[in-house]
């Protein structure tokens, strides 16, 4: 089962084009199963039926396990039998009839305009590394990228003299996304006097460099905006998507409309980017409740 699992794991990391963390996620939830497989005595996937697929399903549930991670294991499990059935390594797909948890989807976290202003003017400045957390910033709320796409840029990536980033997002998919001028200013800034002093005697063409010259890891990234956060004051519940949920909330709220902030998050479906149109509404709600008089 091993043999076929790392097969599969190939191909979706050549066919597919997934990011390293979504391979990361199906590696473990399949070392998972197969643990789960080998200990009930199952040392094919062609011996997997449905109720060995609802038992295993039930005892993740068992074990406290959130409907998001039992849904997660399901697009895994899936995928799987269906790329060993597709091959002709089984006869039989036992994922068919198997139905995906009900997810409740939880509204973003999003910081409001004042906030976002403390936390772009917390690093400082004065030193290359403020220069180039200012500068991952700014870029971050300028463009709602994700982080794992902010680390991944490269030189060529950024465009200052025409105020676009290039981006390439999940599934390999490009798109260009424009830059305001305080980004641009922001980066302008870093290139001339931030990655140079950082990046050192290595030699690579990664936009952002941490203490050793080398590419920022998204680790490395998050423990830095944890630390700004903090320094901002900011209490609220914060994660690496934070700006980009700011982001897109702040351009609703704004009047831009839905197609287009689809287009810059780099969403494949219009109903991923209508969560936003909840936020505006219950911020909507949350101003009149506190201003007007006879709320």
């Amino acid at each position: 089962m091993e043999h076929d699992i790392q097969e599969f794991i190939h191909f979706i990391k050549v066919e597919k084009g997934l990011s390293p963390n979504t391979i990361e996620s199906y590696a473990r939830d399949l070392k998972q199963y197969g643990a789960y497989l080998k200990k009930r005595g199952i040392d094919q996937f062609a011996k997997v039926d449905r109720s060995t697929l609802q038992h295993y399903l039930f005892t993740l549930k068992e074990t406290g396990k959130s409907s998001a991670t039992i849904a997660r294991n399901v697009t895994t499990l899936r995928a799987l039998h269906q790329f060993l059935y597709r091959e002709k390594w089984t006869d039989h797909d036992p994922t068919l009839w198997i139905e995906t948890p009900r997810i409740d989807k939880k509204l973003p976290g999003v910081l409001s305009i004042e906030e976002v202003d403390a936390l772009l003017a917390a690093p400082d400045s004065s030193t290359p590394f403020g220069v180039r957390n200012k500068a991952m910033l700014e870029l971050l709320y300028a463009s709602g990228m994700r982080v794992t796409e902010l680390i991944s840029l490269g030189l060529d990536d950024v465009h200052l003299s025409m105020g676009f980033v290039r981006v390439i997002g999940k599934g390999n998919k490009e798109r260009i996304v424009p830059l305001g001028k305080e980004a641009t200013k922001a980066l302008n800034t870093y290139l001339e006097r931030g990655r140079g002093a950082l990046l050192k005697h290595e030699r690579h063409d990664k936009l952002f460099v941490n203490h050793h010259g080398r590419p920022i890891s998204r680790q490395g990234f998050w423990k830095i905006m944890k630390q700004l956060a903090k320094t901002a004051n900011i209490e609220k519940d914060f994660s690496p998507h934070t700006l980009r949920h700011s982001f897109a909330t702040h351009l609703l709220e704004n009047g831009a409309d839905l197609r287009s902030v689809q287009e810059m998050l780099g969403h494949a479906d219009l109903s991923t980017t209508q969560i936003y149109t909840h936020v505006t509404k219950t911020r909507m709600k949350d101003v009149y409740s506190r201003y007007h008089p006879r709320a």
